[in-house]
């Protein structure tokens, strides 16, 4: 342990007596430090042992000493060494109340210790507990490592981990879900910090943050920001599984990229020690080797499977097995679901690598993000997908009802949630950067059809952005009706422009053409039924669609013209989708 004003009194060659402060020995010395000035203050960082004989200061100066006192308390000075048989006989009694009046610790130091022999205890002290901290983290290292290489992988290493620090540790994968957890009480408290977590991977990596305590101690590139430790402590102090019912926890980013590929939280009683920093520095690095694929690894898996893609588009499933292997397991093998999802404004929105899962500015790509859902989902539970960025867009084959296939339609109701509308794009708020987005699923089909899965989840995906959904399967699209379709903003404009002319006639007064035209269709051109549906004659009826005729300059023979016109009809009377 660091060297402490008790270790320093009781050192047996130092022969220090204590004169005050005694309920204070305990703590620690960071440093021991001369100085005869009037006023050291400007010199301390705080934590240090001052020795002093008194040169220049009025020591039997009550109000003085008060003054000089609390000065040093006010500086973080942690003992005050006086030199007995220099200056003074005798430890003046001013300094003595005033070094008691505010709690510092008072030392006497006989006239045969030396202040050199003092600095060099405490030195030996600090290089000492260097020496055992840096040993017991290498060993920390080395214990970590073994487990990382187990069977088990990173459970193994985090059972280390929590035996290490004295504490617990979990993990989170890139979507935030909890993965494991050590000892097993620790998964419920990790499972509360969820917030957390999220907060910290919306960070650029490599970040960090303190839940339940002082976010200064963390020590590393990012501590975290007020707001982090404030919302965290609160959902910290609602109380802990660990036995005296409170904990400190360290949430520390995993991965090499902009984006977090996971999340390390370590729970315990106190701030971190040198030794248990090591072993949490050796384990964010062993558990980022194992989360974070080499880049060129995974740039040949993304082209592997971009091959695998284009042959089964092709038609040619038999040769997209043979490429794939073993790779994507029974995926090729089985019925499964192709998404295509989109950045709602917009593939040219987007860069041309979803894998990065932020743009230039750092800021979170939608892509990225239902990337890294679909995945952990799909790990979570064995399965095996085939996620192919695209341009700007992201085609997924993901079997059909599994986990990823689920997860990517809870993410979808999420952003729903989120944008608390499911209003056309023009009429929402603006969605968060990773909220833009827009998915179309296909139907269940197997590797033969999968050019047909791609055109069904291509519709969707049109679908869904006309209607300002983030998610349409290829059954809603065609189990449904067309009518929704005329809602789109180009049919609206082609239908008033169609039937423009017939209003400004209505008008005027000069006849009801647009009820009577909509009447005569919808009768399919029977005469009598429309005229009795309008409550005219029918030879009026005949007058008015021959006024039609004449205003449009088109004739209602043509099959076409009155698709046209029934389709313009029904698009007026769509409602927006919202």
């Amino acid at each position: 342990m660091p060297p402490t004003l008790a270790s320093l009194v009781h050192h047996s060659a130092l022969k220090l007596t204590v004169l005050a402060g005694e309920d204070k020995l305990e703590t620690p010395v960071r440093w021991a430090h001369v100085s005869e000035l009037a006023d050291p203050v400007p010199w301390m960082e705080g934590g240090e042992l001052l020795l002093i004989t008194a040169m220049k200061i009025d020591a039997e100066n009550a109000a003085a000493m008060r003054r000089y006192v609390k000065r040093l308390v006010g500086a973080g000075v942690v003992g005050l060494g006086f030199a007995v048989g220099v200056n003074y006989e005798q430890v003046p009694k001013p300094l003595v109340e005033a070094a008691k009046g505010e709690g510092l610790p008072l030392l006497a130091v006989p006239r045969r210790t030396p202040f050199l022999a003092i600095s060099k205890a405490v030195s030996a002290a600090i290089a000492a507990e260097t020496y055992r901290a840096v040993t017991a983290g290498f060993e920390a290292q080395r214990e970590l490592t073994r487990a990382a290489l187990s069977t088990d992988g990173p459970a193994a290493l985090l059972a280390r981990l929590a035996a290490h620090l004295d504490g617990w540790a979990a993990l989170y994968d890139a979507s935030g879900a909890l993965v494991a957890a050590a000892p097993e009480w620790a998964a419920r408290r990790a499972a509360r910090l969820g917030g957390d977590v999220e907060r910290l991977r919306e960070r650029p990596a490599p970040a960090s943050a303190v839940v339940g305590g002082d976010p200064r101690e963390a020590g590393d590139d990012d501590a975290g920001g007020a707001d982090d430790a404030g919302d965290a402590g609160r959902a910290a102090g609602g109380g802990s599984d660990r036995p005296d019912g409170s904990d400190r926890v360290e949430l520390q980013s995993l991965g090499t990229g902009r984006r977090a590929r996971g999340v390390l939280a370590v729970g315990t009683g106190a701030p971190l020690g040198t030794a248990e920093r090591y072993a949490v520095h050796s384990a964010i690095a062993l558990l980022t080797l194992s989360t974070e694929r080499s880049r060129a690894l995974q740039d040949a898996e993304q082209r592997l499977g971009a091959a695998v893609l284009r042959m089964l588009l092709a038609g040619e499933p038999d040769h997209a097995r043979a490429v794939a292997g073993g790779l994507y397991g029974e995926l090729l093998d089985a019925p499964f679901r192709m998404l295509v999802a989109e950045a709602a404004a917009g593939p040219a929105a987007e860069s041309a690598d979803a894998g990065e899962h932020a743009d230039a500015d750092g800021a979170p790509d939608p892509l990225g993000v239902l990337a890294d859902t679909v995945e952990s989902a799909a790990a979570r539970t064995g399965e095996s997908v085939l996620a192919v960025p695209d341009g700007g867009r992201l085609v997924v084959l993901a079997p059909d009802g599994g986990a990823a296939v689920a997860a990517c339609a809870a993410h979808a109701r999420a952003i729903e949630a989120r944008r608390g509308t499911k209003a056309r794009p023009r009429e929402r708020t603006a969605a968060a950067p990773d909220d833009d987005l827009v998915v179309g699923l296909s139907a269940p089909v197997g590797p033969i059809a999968a050019a047909g899965a791609f055109r069904q989840a291509e519709q969707a995906l049109s679908v869904a952005r006309r209607r300002g959904r983030v998610l349409v399967e290829h059954e809603e699209v065609a189990a449904g009706s067309v009518l929704p379709l005329l809602a789109d903003d180009a049919v609206r404009a082609f239908a008033d422009g169609m039937l423009r002319a017939l209003h400004d006639h209505d008008a005027t007064g000069r006849g009801d053409l647009v009820a009577s035209l909509r009447a005569w269709l919808s009768r399919h051109g029977q005469w009598d039924a429309a005229a009795a549906d309008l409550g005219v004659h029918r030879h009026t009826l005949r007058y008015r669609m021959r006024r039609v005729e004449e205003i449009l300059g088109r004739s209602l023979d043509d099959p076409d013209v009155r698709m046209e016109l029934w389709l313009a009809l029904k698009a007026t009377s769509v409602p927006s989708t919202g």
